[in-house]
C-alpha cells in the first residue's frame, strides 16, 4: 500500500474540513487533477492507481489515531467522533484515460465537500510513487541520502540555530519508503532545527509539531459560500476566526493575489492572525510589502512569522533566512526539494477545487501559470472584482 493510514496526509485537510462540518456540511464539490509536466503519460498506471485508490478507501482511523487528533487542542471532540465513523468512498473519484498532452489520465473528485476533503494528497502521493515505479523500480536512495547530507551541511554552515525547516512534501514524495526514512533522517540530524512536519502521521509516530491551517481550496470555496463575491476572502478568514479563536494563525495570501490580500487584511486581521503563508510570486517583494504592511497598520511585524512554502530549495532558504532574519519571526516549509529530490524529474502534478455548490471557484494566485480555470468568463469577472 502507498498510504498506509489516513492520518498520512497535511494537518491542514483535518483543520478544513473540522471547518466544513460545523460551518458549511452540504457544500458539493469539484476537485480535478492536472499534470503540468510536459511529455508525462500516465495512462499505464491506471490498473495500480485503481487498486490503490481501492486500498486507500478500505482504510479507518484507529483508536490510537483518533486520540491523538483529540489530544491537539485545536480539534473539537464531536469532528474527532465524525471521524471514527468516517472513511473515503471510491464512488466519489472518477478515473480514466485521457489524451498524452494532458498527463495521460482525466481524475475529477465530485461529492459533498466533507466527504471529498481527505482525497486529494493521498491521491497525489498515489499517483506520484505509481509513476516512479514503474520508471525507476531500483530507486536511487543513495543518491538521495547523499543530496540531503549536502542539504544538511548547507543549513548548518550558512544559517543559524534561529532557521527551522518542516516538511511540507507528502503530496509530492517519491515514495512513502523515502519519506520515512526522510523524517527519520531529519529528526534525528536537525533535532530543534526541524520545526515539524504537515504530514499527521509523521508528527504522531516521530512527536514531532503538525503543522498547517488553511488551503487554497477553504478560500475558493468561500467564492460560492460567502454573501458576495467581493466579502469572499475577508468571510474566509472570519469563519476562520470563528472556528479556532486564535488557533491556527497563519493566513494565506495568495488566493486572489498579494494586493487583494494587503487590501483585505486590514488592523484586525492583522491583530489576529499570527502571520501569513507565500506560495506564489517572488518571495522577497512579498515579504518586504507584508512587513510593510504591518508596519502601517501600527503592528510590530518582529512579533508576526512569515512562513516561505513556495518551491523552496535549500539555498533559497539561506538567502530569504538572510535577508528576514531580526525582522520578524521565520519559518520555511520544505515539499518536493525535500521529499522529491532523488534523480529524477519530478512531476508537477495539482488537485485543485473546479467548483463549490455548482459555481465555478478559482486561485488566482501571485503567479499566474497556477491559475486553473474552466470558466473564462467567471475567471474574468473574478480578476475584475478583486482589482478593484
Amino acid at each position: 500500500m502507498i498510504i498506509p493510514s489516513l492520518l498520512d496526509t497535511d494537518l491542514y485537510k483535518f483543520t478544513m474540513m473540522q471547518v466544513v462540518l460545523h460551518q458549511f456540511p452540504a457544500a458539493e464539490v469539484e476537485y480535478r487533477f492536472k499534470c503540468r509536466t510536459p511529455g508525462v503519460d500516465l495512462s499505464p498506471c491506471i490498473p495500480a492507481l485503481r487498486e490503490q485508490i481501492a486500498a486507500l478507501c478500505a482504510l479507518r482511523f484507529s483508536d490510537a489515531e483518533l486520540d491523538y487528533l483529540r489530544g491537539l487542542r485545536f480539534i473539537r471532540s464531536d469532528f474527532v467522533d465524525f471521524l471514527g465513523l468516517f472513511h473515503l468512498n471510491e464512488k466519489y473519484v472518477h478515473l480514466a484515460a485521457a489524451p498524452q498532452e494532458r498527463g495521460g489520465i482525466e481524475l475529477v473528485v465530485r461529492g459533498p465537500w466533507l466527504h471529498t476533503i481527505l482525497f486529494e494528497i493521498p491521491l497525489l502521493a498515489i499517483i506520484n510513487e505509481t509513476w516512479f515505479r514503474r520508471q525507476q523500480p531500483q530507486p536511487a536512495l543513495d543518491e538521495g541520502r547523499r543530496r540531503l547530507r549536502d542539504k544538511m551541511q548547507l543549513l548548518a554552515a550558512r544559517t543559524d540555530a534561529g532557521c527551522r525547516i518542516a516538511d511540507y512534501g507528502t503530496r509530492r514524495r517519491y515514495s512513502l519508503q523515502w519519506h520515512d526514512e526522510l523524517i527519520e533522517t531529519l529528526s534525528t540530524t536537525l533535532g530543534a532545527r526541524l520545526a515539524g512536519t504537515s504530514n499527521v502521521r509523521h508528527a504522531m509516530s516521530h512527536g514531532l509539531t503538525p503543522l498547517g491551517s488553511m488551503g487554497h481550496e477553504y478560500l475558493q470555496a468561500c467564492q460560492a459560500l460567502g454573501p458576495r463575491l467581493r466579502d469572499a476572502q475577508t468571510f474566509a478568514f472570519e469563519r476562520w476566526a470563528h472556528e479556532y479563536r486564535g488557533d491556527l494563525g497563519i493566513a494565506l495570501s495568495d488566493t486572489y493575489g498579494l494586493a487583494a490580500f494587503l487590501r483585505d487584511f486590514d488592523l484586525y486581521f492583522c491583530k489576529l492572525f499570527d502571520g501569513a503563508r507565500h506560495d506564489s510570486g517572488d518571495p522577497f517583494a512579498w515579504g518586504e510589502r507584508l512587513l510593510a504592511h504591518y508596519a502601517a497598520q501600527r503592528v510590530d511585524p518582529a512579533g508576526k512569522t512569515l512562513v516561505f512554502s513556495d518551491a523552496l530549495t535549500f539555498p533559497r532558504i539561506v538567502e530569504l533566512h538572510e535577508r528576514f532574519r531580526g525582522r520578524c519571526r521565520l519559518s520555511f516549509g520544505i515539499g518536493t526539494n525535500l521529499t522529491n529530490d532523488l534523480g529524477p524529474e519530478p512531476l508537477n502534478i495539482v488537485i485543485k477545487m473546479f467548483r463549490c455548490n455548482g459555481q465555478p471557484v478559482v486561485k488566482l494566485s501571485d503567479d499566474p501559470s497556477k491559475t486553473m480555470s474552466d470558466d473564462d468568463s467567471y475567471l474574468a469577472y473574478l480578476r475584475q472584482v478583486f482589482a478593484g
